[in-house]
């Protein structure tokens, strides 16, 4: 990793506060399908670069809650969607933790590693639609042709397709900010 791992001990003023937001949040509460600190009590993933810059890290946690837990879209398809930008992006750290979310939410192993491939073939045709667009953002594939636009809104429906564009960019930001920094599968695992 190219970051100092923060423990709690070296966090001063808004580092701390936002610490306590990361662990006392959403992302703390029930089972956890992956760690969300290390053995040392450093945030693991993007939390820990989000440290370093607080003012920063605060808001796009906080989107990044927002989609997790706020949105219409099933459990599956914000899955999907996850692990086709982790898949893009050969981003470790979202494979590593998303995978274990999908599996949890009922991505099965043929799923998960069609995922990883980068393809995705569903019976369901709202998820086969989310996949695509997450395929044409994953790609930059602008501008969207009007046909396939509309057929993506008749399935997805509106509220769907923002959330989606939304999902889509906030995990490449954090992709880049894992690769960037190093940020792979925690030692332990």
């Amino acid at each position: 990793m190219r970051l100092v791992a923060l423990t709690p001990d070296q966090l001063v003023g808004s580092q701390h506060d936002l610490y306590e937001q990361i662990i006392s949040g959403p992302r703390s509460a029930g089972h956890q399908l992956f760690p969300l600190t290390d053995g040392t009590g450093a945030l693991t993933g993007p939390f820990g670069i989000m440290l370093h810059v607080p003012d920063i890290g605060r808001p796009l946690q906080e989107v990044g809650a927002a989609i997790r837990y706020r949105t219409s879209l099933s459990a599956r398809v914000r899955e999907i969607a996850i692990l086709s930008v982790a898949a893009t992006t050969s981003c470790a750290f979202e494979s590593y933790a998303h995978e274990r979310v999908g599996r949890a939410v009922g991505l099965t192993q043929f799923e998960l590693e069609s995922l990883a491939g980068g393809r995705f073939e569903a019976a369901d045709p709202v998820e086969a639609a989310a996949y695509r667009l997450c395929e044409l953002l994953n790609q930059d594939r602008f501008p969207v042709e009007d046909a396939e636009f509309q057929s993506l809104r008749s399935r997805l429906g509106e509220t769907a397709l923002i959330e989606l564009v939304v999902l889509v960019g906030y995990y490449r930001t954090l992709a880049q900010l894992l690769n960037l920094f190093e940020v792979g599968v925690p030692a332990e695992e």
